[in-house]
């Protein structure tokens, strides 16, 4: 049967057989007993799908992955221990020493630093393109040897709203996939895979837990992607794989191949696991979602008019309002709302922000986002202060930028924070 997705965010995943547990168990064992040898080694062959080391795969993990996965409608779908390691793993395992990523400027601290400095320093080189630049602009900065367009479906913090079609396209014309970081929408309001997106990413840490506890990350495969049409540009899966006896992992799984490799080949060797008691819990909140999504976007949308009506407020940005640049974009990708997270500028910049947030009562300044409770942080200060003022502005975060993620507190108590705040400016 069908089910729509505050259904699956509920029912999805795990389902219990005849006198089983209603609840998903915590399978928290290392290690997974079988009476014949033979069978564990057609496991580590990859002959016969099973459990024996739970850093490559773990019953719990699994059912979770299979929620998410149903969320995004994708075809296979893993959880990784935070949402950096999904985003790298997502690019690693299909780029190497000598490759190259085109990847929008509009992104995460964290993302920018991972892509533009580790993964640089393994051989990864990296064109930054900002998400508003024009299809040639785009298309100029592919190069033969390019394995991937990597973007936020809505960018933290700056807000930008991918053209997902767009993107998707100038991908696909060269031969790539477009890998796309949805955390901030969360599938309950934008699905990446229905506008061209091939492997969606995720924080599972914001949203999906919700509830600032547990640390994790996801990555979804559509199954849509010809790896085989592209079979020179992407080896790694189309060609035998010497650690598993010369397995060929689009030949052997299909369309859960991309996904198989990353888990039976990259979390084999890199660990990046999630944990069994952390899946427990994000599946548990994974049942308030939609919920709570519709919470969080109907006290940005209040706090996001406030805001602009306020003297001492120069700017907004949340793409739910009619006067944003991206509420176009956004009512056609994110009808339903966008997420909880609103940025916006102070009369007299960054020197009076302090004294602004240090002025706050229910908010907390705190390195985290998408939370039940109401946070606020200045990212050109703290997740984003790696980055130079010209930096800062190639990734849409202005140098005094205040990130608002509005809670699901009532939002006229949100509200009254703010205008406390504001008046001792």
């Amino acid at each position: 049967m069908d089910q729509r997705i505050d259904t699956q965010c509920v029912q999805a995943g795990y389902q219990p057989g005849n006198g089983e547990p209603r609840t998903l168990p915590i399978v928290q064992s290392t290690t997974f007993k079988y009476t014949s040898s033979d069978q564990m080694g057609r496991l580590f062959d990859l002959e016969e799908e099973g459990y024996f080391y739970t850093r490559l795969q773990n019953p719990t993990n699994d059912q979770v992955a299979a929620k998410i996965c149903a969320l995004e409608g994708g075809s296979a779908a893993m959880l990784t221990s935070s949402g950096q390691s999904a985003n790298f793993l997502s690019l690693f395992n299909i780029c190497g020493s000598g490759d190259h990523i085109v990847c929008s400027s509009a992104l995460y601290g964290g993302t920018y630093n991972l892509i533009a400095v580790t993964m640089k320093r393994m051989g990864i080189d990296c064109s930054f393109v900002h998400p508003d630049c024009s299809t040639a602009q785009l298309e100029a900065a592919f190069q033969p040897n390019t394995k991937a367009l990597f973007a936020e479906s809505l960018a933290n913090p700056a807000m930008v709203v991918l053209d997902f079609e767009r993107f998707a396209k100038v991908a696909h014309d060269f031969g790539v996939p477009l890998i796309v970081d949805n955390t901030f929408p969360t599938p309950v309001n934008c699905r990446p895979f229905e506008w061209g997106a091939d492997i969606v990413t995720h924080s599972t840490t914001k949203y999906m837990d919700g509830h600032g506890t547990v640390v994790g990350g996801a990555i979804v495969d559509s199954g849509n992607f010809d790896w085989e049409r592209y079979k020179n540009r992407f080896p790694g899966l189309t060609t035998p794989d010497d650690s598993y006896h010369g397995v060929i992992y689009t030949q052997r799984f299909g369309k859960k191949a991309y996904i198989t490799k990353a888990t039976v080949q990259l979390m084999r060797d890199l660990g990046m696991v999630a944990s069994p008691a952390n899946s427990f819990y994000l599946n548990s909140h994974l049942e308030s979602l939609a919920l709570r999504m519709q919470r969080h976007c109907t006290n940005a949308q209040a706090v996001a008019e406030f805001l602009s009506r306020h003297p001492k407020v120069t700017w907004v940005k949340y793409p739910g309002l009619p006067t944003d640049r991206y509420f176009a974009l956004a009512q056609r990708y994110m009808p339903q709302g966008s997420c909880g997270v609103v940025s916006f500028g102070l009369l007299g910049g960054r020197e009076r922000i302090s004294a602004f947030t240090d002025s706050m009562q229910l908010a907390s300044i705190v390195t985290h986002v998408a939370d039940t409770k109401t946070c606020v942080l200045y990212p050109a200060g703290t997740t984003h202060r790696q980055m130079n003022d010209a930096e800062l502005l190639s990734a849409g975060v202005e140098p005094d930028l205040i990130r608002l993620s509005v809670g699901i507190e009532n939002p006229q108590d949100i509200i009254s924070d703010l205008k406390q705040a504001l008046d001792r400016l």
